[in-house]
């Protein structure tokens, strides 16, 4: 009987004790969950004209964070020892944070992009060696597809610690095909007719007007560049077209390739 008084009294002891404090833990975490929920909704409208996968991806960092961090104080105030729980968790973020430092990387390359915006969906870029127009950027990549329809996967951590060549700045792309043609054609000629040709294209901009220049000299031809400019987004398609079409006008206008150029060689011997 006394040892049941005991427990009673004990009981008794520890309701009084922490009562108090599991109901201002309850309290705490009923305001603090709606104090959290108000917080993310202010975040997606104060950031309503950032990307929708960083509005996304920065609501939730936020929201999981701040939950952590109410349960970890909810659980202190119950009476719960939260020193060594946090340092675990601490230990646990930085293993977790070297192990997945490019991927960190590409993150914070992935939100510089996003927010000061270097290009856009659109835009054709040149960066890391690969030259393409930008149909995506997500938090980790940037894809691109080239003229000849390849996908290019960048990494954002490196694009955004390189130097990047945005072709399409001013809202214009620019098409250049090469090619090589003998020395003896007179380039006035090409000019007459490509101009016109590639003015006839839909895509094609007027302002600045296409041009044919000569790119380099070479032993029996010469290197040519037929240049025209488009909208960006609109480069690809042109490209494809214009190539094909300028092709033809080759063949039928008589222009010919480089003449190659033999090299006698004579050796002079001693007497």
């Amino acid at each position: 009987m006394n040892q049941i008084t005991t427990y009673a009294q004990q009981f008794q002891t520890l309701l009084v004790l922490y009562l108090p404090r599991v109901f201002m833990a309850l309290l705490a975490l009923v305001i603090g969950w709606w104090v959290i929920g108000r917080v993310s909704r202010l975040i997606t409208v104060s950031t309503a004209r950032l990307d929708v996968s960083l509005r996304s991806f920065l609501t939730s960092l936020v929201n999981i964070v701040l939950k952590v961090l109410l349960l970890i104080s909810v659980a202190g105030m119950v009476g719960f020892e939260t020193t060594s729980f946090v340092a675990i968790l601490g230990a646990a973020g930085l293993a977790v944070g070297l192990a997945l430092q490019g991927t960190l990387a590409n993150f914070a390359g992935g939100v510089l992009i996003l927010i000061f915006k270097p290009y856009v969906v659109g835009d054709v870029i040149e960066s890391q060696g690969k030259t393409g127009e930008v149909r995506e950027i997500q938090i980790f990549n940037t894809i691109l597809v080239n003229p000849q329809g390849d996908t290019i996967i960048l990494p954002n951590g490196a694009t955004s610690n390189n130097v990047i060549v945005n072709k399409t700045a001013q809202n214009r792309a620019l098409v250049e095909i090469p090619a090589e043609i003998d020395g003896a054609n007179e380039l006035a000629a090409v000019r007459a007719w490509a101009v016109p040709l590639m003015l006839a294209d839909a895509q094609v901009l007027p302002d600045p007007a296409p041009e044919v220049v000569v790119t380099a000299l070479k032993p029996g031809g010469m290197s040519v560049a037929f240049r025209a400019y488009t909208r960006a987004g609109q480069s690809i398609p042109a490209y494809g077209r214009l190539i094909e079409q300028l092709q033809r006008a080759l063949a039928q206008q008589g222009v010919k390739g480089p003449v190659p150029v033999s090299h006698t060689y004579t050796r002079v011997l001693p007497d």
